[in-house]
């Protein structure tokens, strides 16, 4: 067993946190806060806080209800610390933003700024950043009930397409 401290590849992180590689390898492209190190030939090995940071992220996705956009909100205005202690805690509500939890990044790591520029959805044209932001939802979760009229339609369109799958499966 590898050290607390100890870098981790994408198959060792992938397979702590439950996740397919290809998953891992996409976060980095929506989340510039997630910087492995690469070696010779692109492979990548994860310092502990980028552990804690994937951590953190699958959380809020999986475990919270957080769309993308809505993480790197929360990355945005509560920094990478907060979304690393959500992983380490395992829960929103446990972690406020001077609790101790917070991990310290390293001083050679400095937070990217996200590159997106419509994630500041003010509709007005006025100068955003001299008042201190509202404070954001802790969670953008979404809840659709479904009427029984709903449900009889979807189950009718998976019956065709049921139907359809073996259909196909016949004629192969």
């Amino acid at each position: 067993m590898k050290a607390p401290d100890a870098f981790r590849t994408i198959s060792e992180v992938g397979e702590a946190l439950d996740l397919p590689q290809h998953v891992l390898r996409f976060w980095e492209t929506r989340f510039t806060q997630i910087k492995p190190m690469k070696r010779g030939g692109g492979r990548r090995y994860y310092r502990p806080e980028d552990v804690d940071l994937l951590r953190g992220i699958r959380l809020l996705l999986y475990g919270e209800g957080f769309t993308i956009r809505g993480v790197q909100r929360l990355l945005k205005e509560k920094g990478v610390g907060f979304v690393a202690a959500v992983g380490q805690t395992g829960s929103v509500e446990t972690v406020s933003p001077d609790s101790d939890v917070v991990p310290r990044l390293s001083s050679e790591r400095k937070e990217p700024q996200l590159d997106a520029p419509d994630l500041n959805e003010d509709e007005n044209d006025e100068v955003t950043g001299l008042l201190p932001p509202e404070p954001a939802p802790v969670r953008e979760r979404v809840v659709h009930a479904l009427t029984p009229e709903s449900r009889r339609r979807m189950e009718s369109a998976l019956s065709d397409l049921a139907e359809a799958k073996r259909l196909l499966d016949a004629v192969r």
